[in-house]
């Protein structure tokens, strides 16, 4: 059985130090994800059977994580890396080369991307394929299957429980959906700092407008970018934007501000927060985003 949101994430966020003890220990294998969002999918396959670490820690920005020596040191006591892939993880080749001789598993494997539509990355797939819960049963089968590989023993308790929180999801994703439905055709345009939504307003019927593609180089957004988007909001007469809880929002709140809009809140992508905060597991994240959604843009709950 599935454990509790609070207990998963203290098993699942304990820090990457913690690698090398628990692989002495002999106990249990540990794999290592890249971030929070994929720990919390993993462990809700793995349950008690495994341990997972996530190598970043909650709140932080994952496309260009800065990796350090102690994080490598850590690592090696790990039996098996879940990455998402899709060019999000801009450090993990390097990471993975200064490794060494474990195994990694690319969680986005069959699944088609989105094409990022503007700026340098034009033509490159959107990494965020998690934010559709549709794209999210894809990474726990990938999960299950490596787990299954990794603990044949294991296979019985990885299965069930790929399929509850498989369950879980589909739940969600058809709450979401109706909830989403119930926004106002002439406001149905999501506004964002980063285009990391490109998965949920291509499931939910959204059209999506931000400031930058990719979390990668920008911070708060060039003149230009900015600009375009003020345009769009007073042309379509959006009433709300938003922007994500790893980046600033001060371009957002002059766009909302020049544009005649309000700023509608923050919105969580890439990382959880810890188990005191809004979003500790991954279901938790998709909700509290689809409310704050829907606050800002005049939908029902």
């Amino acid at each position: 059985m599935i454990s509790s949101p609070r207990i998963l994430l203290m098993a699942c966020l304990f820090a990457v130090g913690d690698v090398a003890q628990a692989a002495q220990s002999g106990e249990k294998k540990t794999v290592l994800t890249t971030f929070t969002i994929l720990a919390d999918m993993a462990q809700n396959v793995a349950g008690d059977r495994l341990n997972v670490v996530s190598i970043t820690k909650p709140g932080a920005e994952i496309h260009g994580y800065q990796f350090t020596p102690s994080d490598l040191v850590n690592a090696r006591g790990a039996s098996l890396i879940l990455n998402n892939g899709l060019g999000l993880e801009l450090w993990f080749e390097k990471f993975t080369r200064q490794l060494g001789k474990v195994p990694s598993v690319t969680l986005t494997d069959g699944i088609k991307p989105v094409s990022i539509r503007s700026d340098a990355y034009k033509g490159k797939a959107n990494p965020h394929a998690w934010m559709s819960p549709k794209n999210a049963l894809v990474y726990v089968e990938n999960i299950r299957k490596a787990f299954v590989k990794l603990d044949p023993a294991g296979a019985k308790i990885f299965n069930a429980n790929a399929r509850q929180y498989s369950d879980q999801i589909r739940a969600l994703d058809a709450k979401l959906s109706k909830q989403l439905a119930s926004l106002p055709r002439n406001q149905r345009a999501l506004v964002t700092c980063e285009g990391a939504f490109s998965y949920l307003t291509r499931d939910y019927g959204l059209s999506e407008h931000y400031l930058w593609p990719v979390n990668a180089e920008e911070g708060q957004g060039t003149p230009r970018q900015i600009k375009a988007v003020i345009d769009v909001v007073r042309a379509e007469k959006i009433p709300a934007v938003f922007c994500e809880s790893t980046v600033p929002t001060r371009g957002m709140e002059q766009v909302a501000k020049e544009a005649g809009a309000k700023f509608g809140g923050v919105l969580y992508v890439d990382s959880l927060t810890d188990a005191r905060g809004p979003v500790p597991t991954y279901l938790t994240l998709l909700q509290k985003d689809t409310d704050t959604i829907l606050k800002g843009l005049g939908g029902q709950k």
